[in-house]
């Protein structure tokens, strides 16, 4: 009998679901929120009105996509968190409404977890035990994945996600929100000339806000030397920015894989889309002999692919959440 699920990804501000068959990704289908660029950041309670305007819609497009019919599903997944909290409401009441009115079961997914195991959706796919850098806007961690349900946590950041870190200092330069996409391309285009602060916390957690505030600094001075400064020079600035914040993501890396001598490393969320990223983990590949993977694009930013994906495996292990389960603004 083959396994059909129905996939549910509300956490933060891109409502997404996606329909898996034995494990076969069939449908992804992300919507992305576009009222928030105006802000300059994800405005919590426009983000909950917008996935309550694109559920329903998302969930018709999702089984078209799959040729699907939903009495041909075993279960639904649905993110529980972390997220906020709002936004997994709506995904959650909509997933729960589906159980009541099916009588499927609901299977409940960590964002984060499921982050990581994106990069065992296709080939090529690393072997456990693997190192894992997740990388997003509202999370940096560090992590052994020794198996599905098998995740040590190493370290994350103390204060702002490395992803918050391009997106306010973008923000900083005048670039559109989300900025980290836009510093990647022009990054690309520049020199890492100027110098940021590269903080290197004891062990393994990580430190943004010290960028933060470099650059604020930094450019205030510039400016007022010269008005036209960061027109002058926004490529140069943009690399030097990214190279500092790639630098603190990597050492840790390379540390905790010299400690326990494993080479299989994968890179998940939104950041590890960013290509200098990419472009100097594979400089390491070489020299460390590492053996490196990401996710496809589009499972690098929050998709409920993932979702389904994890929640397969937990289908197969029988485990099933109550119907009384809450959305978890965080994992403690």
């Amino acid at each position: 009998m083959s396994i059909k699920i129905l996939g549910i990804e509300t956490s933060c501000d891109d409502s997404s679901m996606s329909v898996l068959e034995d494990g076969k990704i069939l449908s992804n289908v992300i919507y992305s929120q576009k009222i928030h660029e105006k802000y300059g950041g994800v405005v919590p309670e426009w983000a909950s009105r917008k996935h309550v305007e694109a559920i329903v819609p998302l969930f018709h497009e999702t089984l078209e996509r799959a040729s699907s019919n939903l009495d041909q599903f075993n279960a639904i997944a649905v993110t529980q968190g972390p997220g906020l909290i709002g936004s997994l409401m709506v995904g959650i009441g909509f997933a729960k409404g589906l159980s009541l009115s099916t009588g499927l079961p609901l299977i409940t997914v960590n964002h984060l977890e499921a982050h990581v195991i994106s990069l065992l959706i296709d080939e090529p796919r690393p072997s456990f035990p693997f190192i894992c850098l997740t990388v997003s806007g509202g999370h940096t961690q560090l992590l052994i994945v020794r198996g599905f349900n098998d995740m040590e946590l190493i370290g994350s950041t103390i204060d702002d996600a490395a992803g918050e870190a391009f997106d306010k200092t973008g923000k900083l330069l005048g670039l559109p929100y989300p900025a980290g996409p836009h510093m990647d391309k022009l990054a690309a285009q520049g020199k890492p000339v100027f110098t940021f602060p590269i903080s290197n916390l004891p062990e393994y957690n990580f430190s943004f806000s010290g960028i933060k505030t470099s650059v604020l600094y930094f450019l205030k001075k510039k400016l007022e030397e010269d008005p036209y400064f960061i027109s002058k020079h926004l490529n140069d600035i943009c690399a030097s920015i990214q190279h500092s914040i790639i630098e603190m993501l990597l050492i840790k890396v390379k540390k905790l894989s010299d400690e326990t001598g494993i080479t299989q490393i994968g890179i998940a969320g939104g950041v590890s889309a960013n290509s200098g990223l990419r472009n100097k983990l594979n400089e390491l590949s070489v020299k460390l002999k590492w053996d490196v993977y990401y996710p496809q694009l589009q499972y690098c930013t929050d998709n409920a692919a993932m979702i389904a994906y994890v929640a397969y495996h937990k289908f197969l292990q029988k485990d099933f959440a109550t119907a009384d389960f809450e959305a978890k603004a965080r994992f403690l």
